[in-house]
C-alpha cells in the first residue's frame, strides 16, 4: 500500500488530516512527484557526448585535409559513414544538452527536447552546408580567407 496521493482529491484528503501543515493539495502532490532522472545528468551526458563526438569529427576532417594536401585525395563527398556517425553524435549530444538545460529551467521534457532538436538540426544543417562549400573551395583552389562580417557569403 502506497502512502503517496495519486490525484488532487487524495491530496485534499491528506490536507484535511493536517499532516502536511499549511501546504495546499497541489503542493502535497508535488511532494511525492517522482524524479526518475535529474536533468543535470541528461545535460552532462549530452555535453560530454557532444564534445567527444566533436573532437572525433574534427580529427576526421583534419585527416581528410592532410590527405588532400599530401596526396591530393578527394575531400568530397564528406557525407560517408565515417564522418556521418560522429556528426550525428554531435547533434544528439547537443540536443540532450540543450534539452536537459531547458528542463533545469522548468520546461517540460517533451517541449525541451523538441525545441532542442529543432535548434540542433537547424544549426547542424547550416554548418554542414558551409563545411561542404569550404571543402569545395579548397578542392577547386578558390579558397580565400573567410570573412565572418559579411553574412551574404554564407547563404
Amino acid at each position: 500500500m502506497s502512502l503517496a496521493p495519486i490525484n488532487l482529491s487524495e491530496a485534499a484528503q491528506d490536507l484535511a488530516t493536517g499532516d502536511f501543515g499549511d501546504l495546499d493539495p497541489s503542493e502535497i502532490l508535488l511532494e511525492f512527484a517522482p524524479m526518475f532522472q535529474p536533468p543535470y545528468v541528461l545535460a552532462g551526458i549530452g555535453l560530454a557526448m557532444g564534445i567527444l563526438c566533436g573532437l572525433t569529427f574534427a580529427r576526421l576532417v583534419q585527416n581528410k585535409l592532410d590527405g588532400w594536401k599530401q596526396d591530393r585525395l578527394a575531400l568530397l563527398p564528406l557525407g560517408n559513414f565515417e564522418t556521418n556517425l560522429p556528426y550525428t553524435g554531435i547533434v544528439v549530444g547537443i540536443t540532450l544538452f540543450i534539452g536537459g538545460s531547458l528542463q533545469i529551467f522548468g520546461f517540460s521534457s517533451g517541449a525541451a527536447l523538441l525545441v532542442a532538436f529543432v535548434l540542433s538540426m537547424a544549426t547542424a544543417g547550416a554548418l554542414w552546408v558551409q563545411l561542404e562549400r569550404l571543402m569545395t573551395q579548397v578542392e577547386n583552389g578558390t579558397f580565400s580567407a573567410v570573412d565572418f562580417d559579411n553574412f551574404d557569403e554564407f547563404f
